[in-house]
């Protein structure tokens, strides 16, 4: 078997050491800035005042202190807010770390190498986003006695996303980082910022401002994760990719078979329809038949303090504030056109800043208000800058267009399943027809709301993903923007 390949050899990058992060004397800078901090805002806050009238929390506005504490309260606040990330990166390097505890007996019923089927001692790539799921993972790898290699991507600037439970940046990448220290498994860090942007951040902020509600996640699984990362893992001699993602690969008489996870409340094969039959063939999921209670407990356990209580990361991890607006506004400056809010007749009942800040099924943020029933968004008709509203009834849909359709069972006739339209509901039944150019027209048994262009829609025999595609019509959304 052949050796890990250094950084050198091809294009990836170490996580840099100490002396090129930190500045001089960066941890006594920090410690006298927060003391200093700590003694005048003891003097600017008036909750931290003594005596102070209580629930009064805007005596800064009303010029009660000097302009020189204001001033320095704002370069508090600036030193803060630049630091930020600098102090996260210092405090991870110099945490000092904690061997596993790889003898801990795995969960009953358990074994990652029944998943795997691989040989032992067989190179195996994890998948390290620095959360205690991809810890685990890596970890129980580990401990089966597979040649682990811990494989992190950094998807984007630390500073364009400071929200809790961002994953694949800044902080996260350090704490990947001192896991791998801890399992004593070779760590590379792959600057996948740039490819990122292109393949899933520009193709989200398009699907915004053609009127569509769109699924980062899977873009990144399909075109970043389960694509370079795989070619990557398979210049480094791996037999298999394994991921810390909440699914099953389950042998099937006619190769691998995609399944619903065993912790239904983690279940994640939504997001990864679009993984076609080749990569499942490589990929592997040890998580799949754990809850995540377990996985957290195991964590503990295993002595990965640094990820065991760590909080699970967002859907779109990009997104700083939760705005998705703001980011399609900064990658599309001109998809924000403002337009007409018509209701169900064509007639106008209000004016908007742009479809892309709506989504259908929305009520709140209409600006409309005295209807004798709540008003919700039916259709985005992009192309006339139109937000279409009306009655809830009107959301209910049956009929569903469904195109590039990715199949893991293939199909030529009609066949009965349950299909899924949105990742927090579940399974409902249905009729899908296949048609050419991986085409399906799906008719729901029971009409569900919020059928909205961009999302997924995912074909369920039982556990086992049958395959999936992306929304491209619902017949009610198509005769409301008529």
């Amino acid at each position: 078997m052949t050796c890990v390949p250094q950084p050198h050899e091809f294009r990836t990058y170490r996580t840099k050491p100490v002396s090129e992060i930190l500045r001089p004397n960066l941890s006594l800078t920090i410690s006298d800035f927060a003391q200093r901090v700590a003694r005048e805002f003891g003097e600017l806050n008036p909750q931290k005042r003594r005596g102070a009238p209580p629930g009064n929390r805007n005596r800064l506005k009303h010029g009660r202190y000097t302009s020189a504490r204001l001033g320095f309260y704002r370069e508090a606040r600036k030193f803060i807010r630049e630091g930020y990330v600098l102090a996260a990166q210092a405090r991870a390097l110099l945490r000092p770390a904690r061997a596993p505890n790889l003898a801990v007996p795995p969960p009953p019923d358990y074994s990652p190498a029944m998943t795997l089927d691989l040989p032992k001692g067989a190179r195996v790539v994890a998948a390290m986003s620095g959360g205690v799921d991809s810890s685990v993972t890596a970890a129980l790898l580990k401990r089966e006695g597979y040649d682990v290699v811990g494989v992190t991507l950094q998807l984007y600037d630390a500073g364009a996303a400071k929200k809790k439970g961002a994953c694949c940046a800044g902080q996260d990448i350090y704490d990947a980082r001192r896991v791998a220290e801890a399992l004593a498994i070779p760590h590379y860090v792959l600057d996948y910022e740039q490819r990122f942007k292109e393949r899933v951040m520009e193709d989200f902020a398009a699907s915004y401002a053609r009127g569509e509600t769109p699924i980062p996640c899977v873009r990144c699984n399909e075109r970043v994760k389960f694509a370079d990362l795989m070619d990557t893992a398979r210049e480094l001699g791996a037999a298999a990719l394994a991921t810390g993602h909440y699914v099953q690969r389950i042998a099937g008489a006619n190769g691998p078979e995609l399944h619903r996870a065993v912790d239904d409340s983690r279940d994640q094969s939504y997001f990864l329809f679009a993984t076609t039959p080749a990569q499942l063939d490589y990929l592997r999921f040890p998580l799949g038949g754990m809850p995540k209670s377990e996985v957290r407990a195991l964590a503990a356990e295993l002595g990965l303090v640094t990820v065991a209580d760590k909080p699970d990361s967002q859907d779109i991890c990009f997104v700083p504030d939760g705005k998705y607006s703001n980011i399609v506004e900064k990658l599309k400056p001109n998809a924000a056109q403002p337009g007409e809010i018509v209701n169900l007749a064509g007639e106008t009942v209000g004016r908007h800043d742009g479809v892309i800040h709506f989504t259908v099924g929305q009520r709140k943020g209409l600006g409309l208000s005295g209807n004798a029933d709540p008003l919700f968004v039916i259709a985005l008709d992009a192309a006339n800058a139109r937000v279409v509203v009306g009655p809830r009834a009107a959301l209910a849909t049956r009929t569903i267009n469904v195109r590039d359709i990715n199949w893991l069972a293939p199909a030529s006739e009609p066949f009965d399943c349950t299909v899924k339209v949105r990742s927090t509901r579940p399974p409902v039944p249905a009729r899908v027809t296949p048609l050419p150019d991986r085409a399906a027209g799906v008719e729901l048994l029971t009409p569900e709301e919020s059928v909205a262009p961009g999302q997924a829609c995912v074909f369920y025999d039982g556990t086992r993903i049958l395959g999936g595609g992306w929304i491209a019509r619902a017949q009610k959304q198509r005769l409301a923007a008529e």
